[in-house]
């Protein structure tokens, strides 16, 4: 379900900003006396028209949370949108009987819906829901640790107040990124006449080879003598398992067996 029919289904049409301003006291007093009346009527058709005019109203409030969140690969148009989500919902949850400032139920209710859509369609690279959720409560730590502090936290820092470990720290950090990742076409370098891509190395074929000696090493060493050259006749020498059968002096159903038992006793010792 796109964000234009998600608003749709709990609002009706597609909401869109309204060019009427009210004074920060009129909007808040103005908004109450309609959640008032709201609660107080029973006609249907009026409490419809009162919810829409108190979304109406409280609009610059969705866009003004949802300003805070630009920038970080999602459209700013659909981040409103899903604000106004959030501010309708606030509305249709609201109760003024509990004493409360509209306002300090309605901007959760919105900063949640907004992260709700980061979560769901703000991923480049989908972390774990853990590695999200921890990025969250890193950033809004971050940001009081850095006031209180005169300078960025230490992930050290940050998993002391959180309580929890560093190596959690820092896969989150190093998850931050997910949103928007760089694009390998950035130019780079003084003059830009590289890419970011150009500059990626590209795979390494000795090193899968490199990574089996130092781990099969210590198993081949371990092995009988014959066991080793028939290995390095095999699988170095490039050896046909005949040719191995003259130089050993065995037969080739028997070269065939021995191969088969060295591979399985290197895989054990590997396990």
């Amino acid at each position: 379900m796109t964000m234009s029919e998600q608003v749709t289904s709990i609002s009706g049409p597609r909401i869109r900003p309204t060019t009427r301003s009210f004074p920060e006291p009129d909007r808040g007093a103005t908004t109450a006396r309609l959640l008032d009346e709201l609660h107080r009527t029973e006609d249907e058709n009026e409490r419809k028209a009162l919810r829409a005019e108190v979304v109406v109203l409280n609009m610059g409030v969705a866009r003004a949370i949802a300003h805070r969140y630009r920038q970080r690969g999602l459209a700013e148009d659909d981040l409103v949108q899903a604000a106004y989500v959030g501010l309708v919902k606030a509305v249709n949850g609201f109760d003024p009987s509990h004493e409360r400032d509209f306002l300090s139920y309605a901007v959760p209710t919105v900063t949640g819906e907004v992260k709700r859509y980061f979560r769901d369609f703000g991923w480049a690279v989908r972390p774990p829901r853990r590695v999200q959720e921890l990025q969250g409560s890193i950033a809004k730590l971050s940001s009081e640790l850095t006031q209180k502090l005169g300078r960025s936290p230490r992930p050290s820092e940050v998993a002391h107040h959180l309580g929890i470990d560093v190596e959690s720290v820092i896969e989150a950090l190093a998850a931050d990124g997910a949103f928007t990742p760089a694009s390998l076409d950035v130019p780079v370098g003084e003059d830009g006449s590289a890419t970011l891509g150009d500059l990626m190395p590209e795979d390494d074929l000795d090193f899968a080879s490199a990574e089996a000696r130092v781990v099969l090493g210590p198993a081949v060493r371990a092995l009988a003598p014959r066991d080793r050259r028939i290995l390095e006749l095999r699988f170095f020498q490039g050896w046909t398992q005949e040719q191995i059968a003259q130089d050993i002096g065995v037969t080739q159903m028997q070269v065939s067996r021995l191969l088969s038992r060295i591979l399985k006793d290197l895989r054990a010792e590997l396990a």
